[in-house]
């Protein structure tokens, strides 16, 4: 994926030493708290899920805005299922305080989008927490639509990528 600046100044950069602080610091208004994990859990995630992790902080010019880890090729299958069910897409999306209704969101959805369908995928799925304060409207906008699944106590919605 090209990792470039866009028209906008948005550009995703992967989270090495020298940001390290920089993402963990990234963080949610105070009532999102519960939709959406720490950065710092989802570091520790991504060490212990390793290539299936793609996480990336996304900047502003040199601004850090947000921070944002994809799934890739994650295998959704349950229990004896005999044929996989391979799945990529959005599993953590934080938008840094003062920073939401700009389009980073926006951009940062379409930047995983980009990312599933450059390694051969056509679709792109998100878990969310349902409800008024929740994501789900955002998500809606952006082409998701609920699979009737659950994964814990979130609704899983898909996007079809072709």
């Amino acid at each position: 994926m090209n990792e470039s600046a866009t028209a906008t100044g948005l550009r995703l950069v992967p989270v090495t030493p020298e940001n390290f602080d920089d993402a963990v610091a990234v963080k949610v208004r105070r009532d999102q708290e519960h939709l959406v994990a720490p950065v710092m859990k989802s570091l520790a995630q991504a060490y212990v899920f390793g290539a299936s992790a793609w996480p990336r902080l996304i900047l502003a010019g040199d601004r850090v805005v947000g921070f944002l880890m994809a799934f890739l090729d994650v295998d959704w299958s349950q229990g004896a299922c005999a044929t996989p069910d391979l799945r990529s897409g959005l599993w953590r999306l934080n938008i840094g305080l003062g920073e939401q209704q700009r389009g980073h969101g926006r951009y940062a959805v379409e930047q995983v989008a980009a990312e599933i369908r450059r390694r051969g995928g056509t679709k792109m799925f998100v878990s969310y927490h349902p409800g008024p304060a929740g994501p789900q409207d955002f998500y809606l906008r952006l082409g998701f639509r609920a699979t009737g699944e659950t994964t814990g106590d979130q609704t899983v919605a898909v996007r079809d990528l072709t």
